[in-house]
């Protein structure tokens, strides 16, 4: 039957009640069999009876929709969320990492070309050392030098590690992690409280950015962190981090903050100041020791705990440091050095011009005499200051070449940073009595020279004496040691106001002077550093000293960049006038207002002064070694209770002395004086031709009273003048009086 089949017609199989004779031999199943009822053989008639068609098709659509919806189910239960958030935030991811490329590349461009990066050159510093090396004081803007980490305390780069960044030997320059963990502790605190930069981030921000805190500086702070990683080794950049990073109180790295707060090197600090030192990184300012030592103790501790997790430090070293107690520390440097340390400061631009990297300055400072002379001014104050009502001290000390030994500008640095010995301009009173006394001799006069102690009026001016006593005739050397006003006043008038100046410049006093009478008691202003300078010419022979401080200046390298020459000062006293003024000027002190200022087995030369209602009171006397000069006074200018300078200025005077030359070869002051057999005024004699009398001017020849501006002897007025015979008053064979020159050569 096959074979009678037109090749094209397809037999399809049919399940409704017709019959065609083909289907008779097919398995048929009866009623029975079947597990269904008749109500549903009829509704499966019924759906029998649609096309034959349709029915295969609508059994795989509602079968697949079964397993659409299946696998729908499956999609949305977690494995699909969380396949879901994969997806997302993989694609959220590449977009964001696209977005923060973008604004990455805005900020870096906004940076200079790569090319030109480069570390700033750390501010100079100016190290000034004493005499014999000491470290006087660190000058800069950073307060302290650099140090290379191998020479600082090993305590203080575990310290900053343990409590900045305890990843810093593993991460790249930026901390994923430390990031993460900042973020979360500041969520779960409500509040800022970690930040999450490393200390190469650190690092950059000091040296390159401003303090900002935006998004811009952020990102070019990572930038640059990044580069320092590249460029730099891990110590390189702890180095660089450890010596510029702001440690409070104005010390800028480490070397500055350990000589600020502890007054050492950081080569010498221990664990609990170097532990104290790296909890001021987080707020330098609000916990340095200087205001706040409590905080500064309490984030230290912090420090040690951080340090121990670390693996730092051992438990009993932690124990050890946790039991010593916080101290404040000064608002500021301390120290009387620290105003020899401003002084070189000042003198240094002159010598060097613009310091433009590290330097090493070597001075003339005695650093031992110094801390004494700073403890004896700051003793005195401590112990008289509110009875005598005086509260600031000044001492200048300086050898016979003018080297400044010592120098103190005030009681306590910290407390003002004004220097007294060298900017204030004050009366130095009776202590600048010596160089008129000095005119005068230069005029003629001697030591022995006899003047009248009697009131004196010059123009309006009518000087008196300290005891308001005149005394009568009085050599000079006698006026000078009971410091007579009279004498002075008269001598100035004599030699003229404009020796006198011409002299105190000749001395080194550069100050002006008024061009008056009253210059004789010390009424024009100038430094204690000019006055003590004047002196120094009487100790040292009759050699200008002028004053100086700075020997020598080299850099880091040891090249020199400045070096006093050791030049011959001029000579502008002879020895005859050194000699007159030492044996005056020792008799001030032997016998006169100046008797505290002596020292054992010294000869001691000096003057004492005091201005008008004890306003000023000083002191300067020299020996043979070193000219000292003492101020003792008031800011404002108001009384003191009578301090005068033989008494306060003089005391400290002879306990520094004594200082000083402990231990150092006794000499005697230089210069030669022979006195004058003639210590007397004469008594006016009758003129030839018996009866007669001359002018005025005779008796004033006759007293030693200049004219012109020369001193003549009393054998040339006698020789000029009409003398009576030598018949008057005596016999003709009346042997003449020998004087010392007479028994000193046997005539």
């Amino acid at each position: 039957m096959a074979g009678n089949r037109k090749p094209s017609q397809r037999i399809e199989p049919r399940f409704n009640g017709a019959r065609d004779q083909s289907s008779e031999n097919e398995i048929r199943l009866s009623n029975a069999d079947r597990a269904v009822s008749n109500t549903s053989r009829a509704q499966s008639s019924t759906k029998a009876s649609r096309p034959k068609t349709s029915k295969a098709p609508s059994s795989r659509r509602n079968r697949n929709a079964k397993n659409s919806r299946a696998r729908k189910s499956g999609r949305g239960g977690f494995f699909g969320f969380l396949r879901g958030l994969t997806y997302w935030s993989f694609v959220f991811g590449i977009w964001g990492g696209i977005g923060l490329a973008v604004v990455i590349g805005y900020y870096g461009m906004r940076l200079p070309h790569a090319s030109d990066w480069a570390i700033p050159q750390r501010p100079p510093n100016a190290k000034i050392v004493s005499v014999d090396g000491d470290l006087i004081a660190n000058r800069g803007l950073t307060g302290g030098a650099a140090l290379a980490l191998d020479d600082m305390s090993p305590y203080i780069p575990m310290a900053v590690v343990a409590i900045e960044d305890r990843r810093f030997k593993s991460h790249f320059g930026i901390d994923p992690f430390g990031i993460a963990r900042a973020m979360i502790t500041n969520v779960t605190s409500g509040r800022l409280v970690q930040g999450g930069s490393t200390l190469t981030q650190q690092l950059a921000k000091n040296l390159f950015l401003k303090p900002n805190r935006n998004l811009e500086r952020k990102i070019q702070e990572a930038i640059l962190a990044i580069w320092l990683e590249q460029k730099f080794s891990k110590n390189e950049i702890l180095e660089l981090y450890l010596n510029r990073v702001y440690f409070g109180s104005g010390a800028y790295g480490v070397e500055a903050a350990a000589r600020r707060y502890f007054s050492k090197s950081a080569r010498d600090v221990n664990l609990a100041e170097a532990a104290l030192l790296a909890g001021l990184l987080k707020a330098p300012s609000s916990l340095s020791p200087a205001k706040n030592p409590k905080g500064a103790e309490e984030r230290a501790q912090i420090v040690l705990a951080s340090m121990r997790r670390a693996g730092f430090v051992t438990d009993s070293e932690v124990t050890t440091a946790l039991t010593m107690e916080a101290k404040k520390a000064k608002r500021f440097w301390s120290g009387s050095e620290h105003y020899v340390a401003d002084y070189v400061m000042k003198e240094l631009p002159s010598l060097i011009g613009e310091v433009r990297g590290d330097v090493i300055i070597d001075t003339t400072i005695d650093y031992g005499l110094q801390k004494k002379a700073g403890a004896l001014i700051r003793e005195t104050i401590g112990k008289n200051g509110k009875s005598l009502n005086v509260s600031q001290g000044a001492l200048v000390s300086i050898d016979g070449t003018g080297a400044l030994r010592a120098l103190v500008g005030g009681v306590e640095y910290a407390d003002s940073q004004f220097n007294r010995a060298v900017d204030a301009m004050r009366q130095p009173g009776s202590a600048f009595k010596p160089v008129v006394y000095l005119a005068a001799l230069e005029a003629g006069l001697t030591p022995d020279t006899v003047r009248v102690d009697r009131p004196v009026s010059i123009g309006s001016w009518r000087p008196e004496n300290y005891d308001k006593k005149y005394r009568g005739p009085v050599t000079l050397s006698e006026a000078l040691t009971d410091s007579l006003n009279t004498i002075a006043a008269q001598l100035v008038s004599e030699v003229g106001v404009g020796n006198v100046i011409a002299t105190a410049g000749k001395l080194g006093i550069h100050s002006k002077l008024s061009r008056n009478a009253s210059i004789a008691l010390g009424t024009s202003e100038m430094s204690l550093l000019e006055l003590t300078s004047t002196y120094a010419p009487f100790a040292n022979g009759g050699y200008l000293a002028e004053p100086f401080v700075i020997k020598r200046v080299t850099d880091l390298e040891g090249k020199v960049l400045y070096e006093r020459n050791a030049t011959n000062a001029p000579k502008i006293l002879n020895s005859g006038e050194v000699g007159m003024m030492n044996q005056m000027l020792k008799r001030v002190v032997d016998e006169g207002t100046g008797r505290k200022a002596k020292i054992k087995n010294w000869e001691i030369a000096g003057k004492t002064g005091t201005t008008q209602s004890f306003r000023d009171a000083l002191f300067v006397g020299y020996s043979a070694n070193l000219t000292t000069g003492v101020w003792y006074g008031n800011d404002d200018g108001t009384p003191t209770k009578k301090v005068t300078g033989g008494t306060l200025p003089a005391k400290t005077f002879a306990a520094f002395m004594t200082a000083a030359h402990k231990g150092v070869p006794i000499s005697e002051l230089p210069g030669i004086y022979l006195p004058q057999t003639v210590s007397i005024v004469p008594t006016p004699r009758p003129q030839r031709g018996f009866g007669s009398s001359e002018s005025d001017d005779v008796l004033e020849r006759v007293e030693g009273v200049l004219t012109g501006g020369t001193r003549r002897s009393l054998s040339a007025i006698n020789g000029e003048g009409p003398m009576p015979s030598a018949e008057v008053g005596q016999t003709a064979n009346r042997e003449k009086p020998k004087n010392i020159l007479d028994i000193l050569l046997g005539r």
